[in-house]
């Protein structure tokens, strides 16, 4: 955990490694909240090769997710995870600061 208490699951981060391993120009994954979705916030995840100085870097097993100061806020207490269902495998957030979610799991209003 970090001092804003965001967790990275073993499963997420196996699977961070597992993509850093095929793309040579990333080394961490980004996650950022932006304005939108059908709930209002939605979830990005990108692929960086560089970190700003003030992104919140999460670290386990050797997989690194960045975090900006202005996402930090929306996703405190926090569980970055990596889900493989039958419809489907995704990086999901389980956030309890959100008090609605859309089906499909990357928007959420607070």
């Amino acid at each position: 955990m970090t001092d804003a208490n965001i967790a990275l699951s073993e499963t997420a981060a196996a699977q961070i490694n597992q993509i850093m391993a095929a793309d040579a120009t990333a080394k961490f994954l980004r996650i950022s909240v932006e304005g939108g979705g059908c709930s209002g916030f939605s979830y990005k995840f990108d692929l960086t090769g560089e970190a700003a100085d003030d992104d919140l870097r999460i670290e386990k097993d050797g997989a690194t997710v960045l975090i900006d100061p202005m996402s930090v806020e929306f996703l405190t207490d926090s569980v970055i995870d990596y889900v493989d269902q039958l419809i489907g495998a995704s990086f999901q957030i389980k956030n309890p600061n959100a008090t609605a979610a859309c089906g499909c799991g990357t928007s959420f209003s607070i």
